[in-house]
C-alpha cells in the first residue's frame, strides 16, 4: 500500500465565478449539487482525526493539506481560521496550501492573517492577459475577472504578503499567444506557473482537436495535428532561452527531471504511484477531483470519514490502479519509448468510455512536447559538455 501524503479537502463546493471550462461545475460529474455548501466544523474534526491516524499508521512525520473548492475562500475567515486550527492540531506537521480565484482576499482582508497565522502557500488562477482571461473565466454577472484577479495577485506578490504567495495556475487555451500569455504572468513575479491542459476525454474531446484513438504508438507522428504541443513548445522556448531563470514552470521542470533520469512528483507526467486523496464538503473519501469531467461518479468510492479510514482508501481498487506505475499503463502506452516520462498522461484524459486503459486525449501533444523537450536539452547538454572539455 502506497500511503497519502496529499490529502485535498473541498472546504466550500460553491464559486463565485462562472468559468466556463470548470470540470466542477460544467462537466459529467453534478455532485456538487446536492453536498452542502462547506465543510462543517464536525466533518473537519473526522477528517483532522482520519488524516492523523493515517500518518500514525503509515509513519509519516508530515503530510500536505490542500485547501479547495469550489471556491475555498467563500468559507469566511472566522470558519477557515477554526478549520486550519482543527487540522494543525491534529497529529503530525501540516504543510498547508490553498487554490484560489482570489477575489474574497480584496472583500475580506482578514483571510490573509489567517493565512499568515497557519503560513497557508496560495496559489492563484490566472489565465495569461486580461482579454485571454476575461474569455473564460467570468463573473456571474457575465463580466470579466481580470481587473479584480490581478489585483488580489498583486496584494498577494506585495512585500507584506508574499511570503504566502506560492504560484499562478493558468489554463492553456490555444485562442490565446503563449509567448504573451508566459509573459502576462511574469509582469506577477510568481515563484512558479503551472500550464494546465484543459481536462477533456476521448468521448469530450478539447477544443481545437479530433482525433481518433490511437491503436499503437507512436501516438504524436508529425503528420498528426497537435496544436497544444506547439503551443506549450512555443512557451517552453520563450522559458528555457530567457538569460536567467525567471520563474519555475512546473510542467516543463517535471519533463526535463524525468527525461535527465529523475522522478516527478506530479500525476500529470512520469510514473510515481498516486499519494492524494480528495475530502469532498461532506466527508466522502474520492479520487482525484479531476476525474468529475470523465463521467458522473467518476471520482467516487462509496467511503467517507465517518465509517472509513484512509486505509480503507489506500485499499480500494480504484486508488490501487493508480499505484502501480509501468505496469498500469494500457497496451499502447506500454508500447511507447516515452512512457517512462509522459506516463500516459493525467489519468482523466484517458478516458475513452470503455476505461482508462489508453493514452492520454493529449498524446499527440505531450509526444511532440517532449521530443522537443529533450532536443532541447540534448543540445545544451553537449554545448556544456563541449566547453568544459574545451573541444
Amino acid at each position: 500500500m502506497v500511503p497519502f501524503r496529499q490529502f485535498l479537502l473541498k472546504i466550500h463546493s460553491r464559486c463565485n465565478l462562472a468559468c466556463d471550462y470548470c470540470y466542477m461545475y460544467e462537466s459529467a460529474d453534478q455532485s456538487w449539487r446536492d453536498r452542502p455548501r462547506r465543510m462543517e466544523s464536525a466533518t473537519v474534526r473526522r477528517t483532522a482525526r482520519r488524516i492523523a491516524e493515517h500518518a500514525a499508521e503509515q509513519g509519516l512525520d508530515e503530510v500536505s493539506v490542500v485547501l479547495h473548492g469550489g471556491e475555498p475562500l467563500l468559507v469566511g475567515a472566522a470558519h477557515l481560521d477554526a478549520l486550519l486550527a482543527e487540522l494543525a492540531a491534529a497529529g503530525p506537521r501540516v504543510r498547508f496550501s490553498l487554490q484560489t480565484n482570489g477575489l474574497r482576499l480584496l472583500d475580506e482582508p482578514a483571510l490573509l492573517d489567517v493565512l499568515h497565522r497557519y503560513r497557508v502557500g496560495v496559489g492563484v488562477s490566472l489565465d495569461g492577459t486580461a482579454i485571454d482571461h476575461d474569455r473564460h473565466r467570468r463573473l456571474p454577472s457575465g463580466a470579466g475577472s481580470w481587473a479584480r484577479t490581478a489585483a488580489a495577485v498583486r496584494l498577494l506578490g506585495s512585500d507584506r504578503h508574499r511570503e504566502l504567495f506560492a504560484g499562478l495556475l493558468c489554463v492553456v487555451d490555444l485562442a490565446a499567444d503563449p509567448v504573451s500569455t508566459y509573459e502576462a504572468l511574469l509582469e506577477f513575479a510568481p515563484p512558479r506557473v503551472d500550464l494546465l491542459l484543459p481536462h477533456a476525454t476521448w468521448r469530450a474531446q478539447p477544443a481545437g482537436v479530433h482525433r481518433s484513438l490511437p491503436v499503437a504508438p507512436p501516438c504524436g507522428s508529425s503528420e498528426q495535428p497537435a496544436p497544444y504541443g506547439e503551443w506549450l513548445i512555443a512557451a517552453f522556448d520563450r522559458w528555457y532561452d530567457a538569460p536567467y531563470r525567471e520563474t519555475g514552470v512546473r510542467l516543463f521542470e517535471e519533463l526535463s527531471v524525468l527525461l535527465l533520469g529523475g522522478r516527478a512528483a506530479s500525476e500529470a507526467v512520469g510514473l510515481a504511484p498516486v499519494d492524494l486523496v480528495v475530502v469532498e464538503a461532506d466527508g466522502a473519501i474520492e479520487q482525484a477531483d479531476s476525474l468529475k469531467v470523465a463521467f458522473d461518479g467518476a471520482a467516487g468510492t462509496g467511503l467517507d470519514v465517518w465509517r472509513h479510514g484512509f486505509a480503507d482508501a489506500a485499499a480500494h481498487p480504484a486508488f490501487q490502479a493508480r499505484q502501480r506505475g509501468f505496469a498500469g499503463l494500457g497496451p499502447v502506452c506500454a508500447a511507447c519509448p516515452l512512457a517512462r516520462v509522459c506516463g500516459g498522461g493525467l489519468y482523466a484524459h484517458r478516458y475513452a468510455g470503455d476505461g482508462f486503459a489508453h493514452p492520454s486525449v493529449y498524446c499527440a501533444d505531450m509526444d511532440r512536447l517532449i521530443r522537443h523537450i529533450a532536443g532541447r536539452l540534448r543540445a545544451g547538454v553537449a554545448e556544456l559538455a563541449g566547453a568544459v572539455l574545451g573541444r
